[in-house]
């Protein structure tokens, strides 16, 4: 009883509601007493619970988690300002192909670094959950009494009365699910995909390379010759100017909402931070090329 009662505390199960599938018990007949009443309403109560965890649809294929859309953001965070900071660095040379063979260089190897960054941070973070499970595991085996101190620390400031407490306490204490719960609500973490590195590498990488093509897509569209660069140049960062500006849009919109005039001013703030985050990056490298390449001549000039 008390744990169907920190149930419903803990994740608000209604179980006035019921659905489709679940055990109805008879009603007491008008003469029993209270106690059976309330006894009939606690198992009641139960079933419901038992029957609605059993009906819970299990969770099968592929589906987009937040993990994914975070590494998706990050992936493309990267591609939308790494690459087209490079391409219009490399612009100042006046060389369509230097560009497009440079631009293609870093945006194979960067998506390529990424993924590999993805891979490797998503197996230290299995690794760490296996040995935090490891340690709780041994902790809850080898020493009941912390064990049931940490899962009193867990619940108390849930508010719940002394009588509850206890008994709850008590019994997650000697319950074998006593780690899944030390691990879900003391360590809050979750059992991480057996997928989760090799799908975490190829979001990003792919987020990184979609994101990263863009900036490379007019000089290929435009193609080589005598003021087509600078042609190429201005349409690729009139290109890279609303992709940026959609992007921080989105990924403000998607956390403060949508809804209200602040959560628009904080969105458009967002495209806007966003945009001025990419050109300040290609400025500085078209400017640092152009320095870089003004430098050199002057060297070899005076070698001479």
């Amino acid at each position: 009883m008390s744990l169907v009662a920190l149930k419903n505390f803990l994740f608000r199960i209604p179980s006035s509601s019921p659905r489709e599938g679940v055990i109805k018990l008879p009603l007491p007949p008008s003469g029993t007493s209270s106690i059976a009443e309330r006894r009939a309403s606690h198992a009641s109560t139960e079933a419901t619970i038992v029957d609605l965890e059993s009906q819970e649809p299990p969770r099968r294929g592929f589906q987009v988690t937040a993990r994914i859309l975070s590494d998706a953001t990050i992936g493309l965070s990267d591609g939308l300002t790494v690459p087209f900071a490079l391409t219009a660095g490399l612009s100042a040379l006046g060389d369509t192909k230097v560009v497009i063979y440079g631009g293609l260089a870093e945006l194979m190897a960067g998506a390529i670094s990424m993924g590999l960054g993805g891979y490797l941070g998503a197996k230290s973070e299995i690794a760490s959950y296996h040995e935090t499970l490891a340690q709780t595991t041994t902790l809850a085996t080898t020493h009941p009494t912390t064990t049931a101190s940490t899962i009193r620390s867990v619940l108390s400031p849930y508010d719940l009365p002394p009588d509850l407490l206890s008994s709850v306490t008590a019994h997650l204490a000697a319950s074998p699910k006593r780690i899944d719960f030390l691990m879900r609500f003391q360590h809050c973490a979750e059992p991480p995909a057996s997928s989760r590195a090799l799908t975490s590498a190829l979001t990003i990488a792919l987020a990184y390379f979609l994101g990263g093509l863009l900036p490379l897509v007019p000089y290929f569209c435009i193609g080589s010759g005598e003021g087509k660069l600078y042609e190429a140049l201005v349409v690729s960062v009139g290109v890279m100017a609303v992709a940026l500006f959609v992007f921080g849009y989105v990924k403000t919109g998607v956390v403060v909402g949508w809804e209200g005039a602040r959560a628009v001013r904080k969105a458009v703030f967002g495209g806007v931070q966003m945009v001025l985050v990419g050109g300040a990056a290609a400025g500085a490298a078209m400017g640092l090329v152009k320095a870089f390449d003004v430098g050199v001549g002057e060297g070899m000039a005076l070698r001479v």
